[in-house]
């Protein structure tokens, strides 16, 4: 039996370290703001809140709030939160290259150095 982990999500509040029970997106073509029940997957275009934070949520002027009925609830750890952690732990430990030991991009016409550089696939390592 796999040991049951708590789940690393965190609210999305700066400052805030209660644990995420709710996720915040936002409808932009309806001018609504949505906050529900824990999303199974953080995603980039949605926000983790606390109890706290999700009950206290408001809008701008002219945008409307759908707030989900139920309860805001802690999720139950999982199997999936512990191969999360092992796999945050795994991506910590590998090695990133330095950027000082990458050359410079080529002379551009104007006989500055260019600001980008080409930076090696560190998946061969």
């Amino acid at each position: 039996m796999v040991p049951a982990v708590r789940s690393v999500r965190r609210c999305s509040r700066t400052g805030c370290t209660n644990p995420a029970v709710a996720t915040l997106t936002f409808v932009y073509a309806d001018s609504t703001a949505v906050v529900g029940p824990l999303a199974t997957y953080s995603e980039p275009h949605s926000y983790d809140l606390c109890e706290r934070h999700a009950l206290r949520l408001t809008a701008p002027r002219g945008w409307d709030v759908v707030r989900h009925d139920g309860e805001f609830v802690e999720p139950e750890p999982s199997a999936d939160d512990l191969t999360a952690l092992a796999e945050a732990v795994r991506e910590a430990g590998r090695v990133v290259p330095s950027v000082e030991a990458v050359p410079a991009g080529p002379v551009n016409g104007s006989g500055r150095r260019s600001h980008l550089r080409v930076l090696p696939d560190p998946v061969g390592d």
